[in-house]
């Protein structure tokens, strides 16, 4: 019954994930958690385990994801690797801080966390998209010939994505709740792009982040074999279906989304479901 309901839950966060820019950890985390607590096969799993596990399952929902994305040319390689230079030092340091965290409140942190992303995503078109100087403009033309044009200034982007790169390997979420907002609203940044080019960060950030967990011992490998399968399929789905909405589709499914796990995981943490 267990193998069934992580294949079940590796194919939803793949899909999930890789549809938004998020990664799927949003969704394997708190399964796991919930999972540990009612079969033995799995009660040791701790806050650390599960994030251990779920980014080596981003790494793996990532890569299918960027494969599908870099044939439809809208991942934005440059800048990825500039995203990286950052969010990769700061993976590191967050699986590092993971062993400070108990179960009740990791799961609230967790949820006033997403709450925080889906305002500021509510709120975005009341924001001036330019608020900083750019020091480098983009002129971006994916596969189907559509342009766009937007920027971004290097050294905030390093110091930004090192943040984001921290919290993304301390909760397992692979950093796109953060990613995705950050080059929406500061470097304009259009929402296809954003989502694919989180997803290729996500995948070089996730696998740093991923080598520090399996040293510290930080994975459940049972359930990283059982969730795989669902994953990488999953990748795959979810960037096809996200070739098929506008960006303001992908905006409010991005919102909706993070505000129904984040009721759902505080509401767990303060033990009241």
């Amino acid at each position: 019954m267990f193998w069934l309901l992580l294949v079940i839950v590796g194919l939803a966060a793949g899909t999930f994930g890789s549809l938004i820019g998020l990664g799927g950890g949003i969704i394997i985390v708190p399964s796991l958690m919930f999972i540990g607590q009612i079969f033995p096969e799995f009660s040791n799993i701790t806050p650390s385990i599960a994030v251990g596990t779920s980014l080596l399952l981003v790494v793996l929902t990532s890569l299918s994801s960027t494969l599908f994305f870099a044939k439809q040319k809208r991942v934005d390689f440059q800048s990825g690797w500039l995203y990286f230079l950052g969010s990769g030092p700061g993976s590191i340091l967050g699986a590092y801080f993971t062993r400070y965290f108990k179960a009740d409140s990791f799961f609230i942190a967790f949820g006033l966390f997403m709450i925080v992303i889906s305002i500021i995503l509510t709120i975005k078109d009341r924001l001036p998209v330019k608020r900083i100087h750019w020091d480098v403009s983009r002129t971006f033309v994916d596969g189907f010939g559509q342009k766009y044009e937007y920027g971004y200034h290097r050294v905030m982007v390093v110091t930004i994505s090192f943040f984001i790169g921290m919290l993304s390997s301390l909760f397992g979420i692979g950093g796109g709740s953060l990613l995705v907002p950050v080059m929406i609203i500061l470097f304009a940044y259009p929402p296809h792009v954003a989502t694919a080019t989180s997803m290729f960060i996500i995948l070089l950030s996730s696998s740093v982040g991923s080598i520090t967990h399996l040293i510290q011992g930080n994975v459940h490998f049972l359930a990283a074999l059982l969730l795989a399968p669902g994953a990488w399929l999953g990748g795959k789905a979810g960037a096809w279906i996200s070739s098929k909405l506008s960006g303001k589709g992908l905006l409010i499914v991005f919102r909706v989304s993070l505000i129904l796990m984040a009721i759902r995981m505080i509401l767990n943490g303060f033990h009241i479901i």
